[in-house]
């Protein structure tokens, strides 16, 4: 960029003109077209789970246990690696380039996994290889979608959408359950597990022709300098709603917002961001995400052994309770995720942090006691994990909104790449609480952590959370290549 293009001072209206849209046609189809990535996440860890076993059989991949246990975890190393890589460009290249590769990688990543044809050393690095590329691409999906769908949702509906969508993590896990049930008893194990992996490339296809329909997120237009283009985008957006029927007031000049186009900005400037301009936010963002991938990491990666050692659930049936196990995270976010609109984000993330918490520590007692059983176990986690998987959703919400658009993406990739590296922690430790299932009280112990870890997140969120319910993005964080004062907005 030339040092006159850098001097430009660009005026426009443009996030205000995103924030007085109603729901339209055009809403739905973004939430639908990006929010696929959770589905697909949720879809890929279950499936891998439960196909585990059976990628232990003479008759499949003949692989040791830890070498079955390997291909979850480098799925998740590859997530990571993704979200960090991708993360930059998407603030670089712009959103719309970002989700439509990270989408490809994805696809292609998973669809080459059922092309495992051997079982020697080679088929298995094989399998390694495509299992990091798939997680690549939904890492990446992370970076770029939970930035263009905050940038072109209005204010007043973002927080409801953002934790619904994240939410839908676990309709995936609800998918790659009953997937995992049909292909494996059904077909051949030697086809069942291909199929599985078949299942989320299918679903990627699809979505790829739906997203090609989506402009760029005007908001990344405008901050790098492309005016017309951005004006283009929001122009194309406002003559859907308006084929919806819907009639759209003149932005008052009064809510223009004045940028100077910015440069690439790589991770050492988002680390200045983080401990200079916004240290409080950065410890919001860090405590919600870890607290959250820690408990998550324990309960969900461990819960089968749970009902198997302490309950004697066959492993044959324990997938059966995951299944009312999904149906409360998921119906956690759907059901209260318009109250973080409402009510607002301090008081929701704090509520449903802390009480998660405490429902886990009770119900931690309960079990010491011997006064639970496998149902009841279950129910006592519907419970818990309804409100904690709406804070958790939050949490993404939460680093996706507080920080400056220049950063936005790479913001999302690191907080990511923190909360997977402490959640992986969680299974290891808690695994080894459970150990043969003889002593209740270490799993005791561990159970309380949990509870200690969420109620810390919620305190967390009480000291240092933001009101950024109804309010601009650029309100809520002040673009880095700002000019002059902020229209502040609010539609509550």
């Amino acid at each position: 960029m030339s040092t006159a293009e850098a001097n430009v001072v660009n005026r426009s209206t443009i996030p205000a003109r995103i924030d007085r849209l109603p729901w339209s046609r055009f809403h739905t189809r973004l939430i639908i077209a990006l929010g696929v990535a959770w589905i697909l996440d949720g879809l890929e860890i279950t499936i891998a789970s439960s196909i585990a076993g059976v990628l232990t059989e003479p008759d499949t991949l003949d692989l040791s246990s830890t070498q079955a246990g390997a291909i979850a975890s480098v799925y998740l190393v590859g997530e990571v690696v993704g979200a960090l890589f991708f993360g930059r460009l998407s603030d670089r290249l712009g959103r719309r380039k970002l989700f439509m590769i990270t989408l490809g990688v994805y696809l292609i990543g998973s669809g080459m996994s059922a092309l495992t044809l051997g079982t020697g050393a080679g088929w298995v690095v094989f399998l390694y290889a495509t299992r990091f590329v798939a997680g690549m691409g939904i890492g990446g999906e992370y970076a770029a979608i939970n930035s263009a769908i905050d940038e072109m949702i209005p204010a007043k509906y973002r927080g409801r959408v953002d934790v619904g969508i994240n939410g839908t993590y676990w309709a995936g896990a609800i998918i790659g359950t009953f997937a995992s049930l049909l292909f494996l008893n059904v077909f051949a194990p030697s086809i069942g597990w291909r199929l599985g992996f078949l299942l989320g490339p299918i679903l990627a296809v699809v979505i790829i022709f739906v997203r090609k329909t989506l402009p760029e997120s005007p908001r990344w237009q405008l901050m790098h300098g492309q005016v017309d283009e951005a004006n283009a985008s929001i122009d194309l957006i406002e003559s859907e709603v308006r084929e919806d029927g819907y009639e759209l007031p003149t932005v008052d000049d009064s809510m223009a917002i004045e940028m100077k186009p910015g440069n690439d900005l790589g991770y050492w400037a988002l680390l200045k961001v983080l401990f200079v301009t916004y240290p409080k936010r950065a410890v919001l963002g860090a405590s919600l995400m870890i607290t959250q991938s820690f408990l998550y990491n324990a309960i969900f990666f461990t819960y089968t052994l749970v009902l198997v050692k302490f309950y004697g659930v066959s492993a044959t049936m324990a997938p059966v309770f995951l299944i009312a196990f999904a149906i409360g995270n998921l119906a956690g976010p759907l059901l209260l995720g318009k109250f973080f609109d409402t009510l607002g984000r301090r008081k929701m993330i704090a509520g449903t942090y802390i009480g998660s918490g405490v429902l886990l520590a009770i119900s931690a007692w309960m079990f010491n006691e011997g006064m639970l059983t496998a149902l009841t176990q279950t129910i006592w986690w519907c419970v818990i994990f309804f409100f904690a998987s709406a804070g958790a959703s939050a949490a993404y919400l939460t680093v996706s909104e507080i920080f400056p658009v220049e950063v936005r993406a790479k913001a999302i990739a690191v907080f990511f790449a923190i909360a997977q590296c402490f959640g992986a922690i969680g299974p290891v430790f808690y695994g080894h609480l459970i150990g043969d299932g003889s002593d209740p009280f270490l799993l005791f112990i561990g159970y309380l952590v949990g509870a200690g870890v969420m109620i810390l997140g919620g305190v967390v969120a009480i000291l240092f959370g933001v009101n950024a319910e109804g309010r601009s993005l650029e309100d809520i964080a002040r673009p880095l290549t700002a000019v002059g004062d902020i229209p502040v907005t609010t539609t509550r």
